[in-house]
Order: structure tokens, then sequence, then C-alpha cells
């Protein structure tokens, strides 16, 4: 009997070359790309990793250093701090 991490599809397959030849080890699947707040785009600059590896990154490299980094894109933050500053 197999264990269930084997045949269901939560872990990706990885084909690893041993010296043996190659054989398959199973990795947790990464999480979904950071989406805008704003329009619903892909965020630059935010990394797509699983929370553990997230924790131990340095904060610069976890989004961008501006207002709004990490939550909007740059098109939507320019819109909203344009209308912040129009008020």
């Amino acid at each position: 009997m197999l264990p269930n991490k084997t045949k269901s599809r939560t872990y990706r397959r990885v084909k690893v070359k041993i010296s043996k030849g190659v054989t398959t080890h199973y990795k947790k699947r990464k999480p979904a790309k950071a989406k805008c707040a704003g329009c619903g785009k892909q965020l630059a600059g935010v990394p797509r990793e699983r929370p553990i590896k997230m924790q131990n990154m340095p904060k610069t490299a976890k989004r961008p250093e501006r207002p709004y980094g990490g939550f909007l894109c740059t098109v939507c933050s320019r819109k909203k701090i344009v209308a912040e500053v129009r008020k």
C-alpha cells in the first residue's frame, strides 16, 4: 500500500538524479502568485514561497520598498497616491 502523499497530487513529483539512476522526490507545491488588491494583476517583486521560507527571508525581500508595496501594483498605487494628494 502506497503512502497517501505519493498517490494524491498534493505533493509535486520531482525527478532527482542520484548515483543509482533517477528517483522521485515529493515536494509541497508553491502557493499562488500574489495579486493586486485593486485590479487583480500579478505583483512584481513578491516571491512565491511557502510560509516557512517567507519567515526566514528579510523584510525587504518579501515586498517592494514603496507605499502599498506588496499590496497594490505600480499602476494602482500611483493612482491611489495621486488621488490622496488631490484631496
